[in-house]
């Protein structure tokens, strides 16, 4: 009875029926954060692992039925090397290196020329837990002062038993689509630490409920908009006959109202994160705070005018969980330029096989570059520190923002069409304007800063 259900509610949508699964299931998880409020809070830890053990793997069945036994298989492995192989380099490396080729090999064999939501989507997520939980186990064995601040927080002392590891990874508010958290912040839920009011469930549903309003919103926005701007419009003649302008506005409403798809998916996710206490994070300034497991600063995405800025307000907690975890581990190879190109590259690969996603990261470290020597051009110049200050600002915002725009929706047309032949026909149609203005932009940097920066200044820079 179900599955014509959802057939009948996902032609009335007009969405793929998988897509209405996975919506409904990160819903369900309000309705599951409500009953371990009200019934499981004070339960032994027991009880509340296997009730997010088995929330977990029922939410996986619903949507990709007997495929969930991938992410069962690598639950259980990466049990099995914490408990055989103890704090030892060869467990991080082992366990590494087993997810990341189960997941690669998975989106081998499953992949196809289009966006599917399959098993392989939640086991990326699933990856990034398994992964972390092998790095924070080794860390636990370290000496405390040999841990950064952040290590020292997610280090575990002792090894999880088998039922606390399978409620980690199952947990109904991030199984899915994420956020990224770590064991120990899923022991201080189960052990009700987790809470501004301390022996009691946490004071968070109207933070929650924020949260659900500002996701459904978004997923509201997607729903009615996106029909107007498909991935296939690229492919046909009549986007081919359009003038290069509308092409390129094409690029940006496209790519902005695309996003909307991965931020609404985070932030109702987030809801079910905080009404279940995982997302309280202590006190500032008096006030408590829910935010531990926010994925999108949606206000910081929607008005910064940077490249920078729109990293570091989506994805939040992959992307730490690739600082953490890749970035800051290669320290020791004294070069950031080269981290920064491996986190990247692991980034790209995480994501799947297909060239678009290299081109799309290629094409972000490109762009930052640029980002960051124009900002040290602007700082470094007293014509443009007084512009940028000046009543003109407002005028330079709106420029800088829909270049912002056109040019962050560039590299999403390789990330979305995948493969080769799509994406290049689109970035011929619109003449590689992206590549061409950004490698311009690079090329005459230096020539900028000898016309706008005092010479002093420059002397200064080349001593430091």
């Amino acid at each position: 009875m179900a599955a014509p259900l959802l057939e009948t509610v996902s032609e009335s949508l007009g969405s793929p029926e998988p897509a209405v699964r996975l919506i409904l299931s990160i819903l369900i998880g309000y309705p599951c954060a409500l009953l371990y409020r009200r019934l499981l809070f004070h339960q032994p830890a027991t009880v509340i692992h296997l009730f997010h053990s088995f929330s977990g793997l029922a939410l996986a069945a619903f949507n990709f039925g007997s495929q969930l036994y991938h992410s069962v298989v690598c639950v259980l492995v990466q049990f099995l090397m914490l408990r055989l192989m103890g704090r030892t380099v060869t467990a991080v490396l082992s366990s590494f290196t087993f997810q990341m080729i189960y997941l690669l090999a998975g989106y081998y064999y499953t992949a196809t020329e289009e966006y599917d939501i399959k098993w392989t989507m939640p086991h990326c997520v699933l990856m990034l837990k398994l992964v972390g939980l092998s790095f924070d186990y080794y860390d636990g064995g370290k000496e405390p002062s040999q841990l950064s601040p952040e290590q020292k927080k997610a280090a575990l002392l002792s090894v999880p038993s088998l039922l606390e590891v399978c409620g980690f990874s199952y947990f109904y508010g991030g199984f899915l689509v994420g956020p990224q958290f770590t064991l120990r912040s899923y022991q201080r839920l189960v052990a009700g630490e987790l809470t501004d009011c301390p022996g009691k469930p946490p004071n968070s549903v109207v933070p929650a409920m924020k949260r659900f309003g500002l996701g459904f919103l978004c997923l509201l926005i997607y729903a009615i908009f996106s029909p107007y701007y498909p991935d296939s419009y690229y492919q046909t003649a009549e986007y081919e006959a359009q003038p290069f302008w509308y092409r390129c506005v094409f690029i940006l409403l496209w790519a902005k109202i695309g996003l909307y798809k991965y931020v609404s998916c985070w932030v109702i996710a987030e809801g079910v994160c905080i009404l279940s206490g995982l997302g309280y994070n202590g006190v500032v300034d008096g006030k408590h705070q829910w935010d531990a497991c926010a994925n999108m600063k949606v206000w910081l995405f929607e008005t910064t005018p940077l490249f920078s800025g729109t990293i570091a307000s989506f994805n939040i907690n992959t992307n730490a969980w690739v600082a953490r975890h890749v970035f800051k581990r290669l320290k020791f190879l004294g070069n950031k330029p080269l981290s920064h190109v491996t986190s990247l590259f692991f980034l790209t690969i995480w994501h799947g096989l297909h060239s678009g996603y290299f081109l799309c990261f290629s094409m972000e470290f490109f762009i930052i570059t640029v980002e960051r020597q124009a900002q040290a051009l602007v700082r470094d110049s007293p014509l443009l520190t007084r512009l940028a200050s000046s009543p003109l600002y407002p005028f330079i915002y709106v420029v800088q923002q829909f270049i912002h725009w056109l040019f962050m929706g560039y590299p999403l047309v390789a990330f979305c069409l995948f493969t080769y032949d799509k994406w290049l026909k689109v970035y011929s149609s619109v003449y590689f304007c992206g590549h061409v203005f950004f490698l311009v932009a690079y090329l005459s940097m230096p020539y900028l800063r000898k016309a706008l920066v005092p010479k002093k200044e420059r002397k200064d820079k080349k001593q430091e």
